[in-house]
């Protein structure tokens, strides 16, 4: 059990999370909620232009990023509203 955990987690972390990748993109007019899990289930039912749609592209295996990424985008979701609403707001770090 624990080397399958151990593999599927290795596996995860080579592919790419595609809420990271999907923040990262930061493409005009891509989904901005629940945009990791989006893009997994559109590249899953074979979605042809995920580059265009999101500003980037699918994880080689979406099926295996698909609950990392619902639990990332559930967890970050109040900011992911916050930013689809238009509403900004300025965060900095430390002196």
């Amino acid at each position: 059990m624990n080397k399958l955990v151990v593999l599927a987690l290795g596996l995860l972390l080579t592919t790419g999370c595609s809420t990271v990748r999907t923040l990262d993109a930061n493409q005009p007019g891509a989904p901005v909620v629940y945009a990791g899990t989006r893009l997994d289930l559109y590249a899953i039912e074979g979605g042809c232009c995920e580059k265009e749609r999101f500003g980037t592209e699918a994880p080689k295996y979406p099926m295996l990023d698909l609950p990392g990424s619902a639990l990332l985008d559930t967890l970050l979701l109040p900011l992911s509203i916050l930013t689809a609403l238009g509403v900004g707001f300025q965060a900095t770090g430390g002196m």
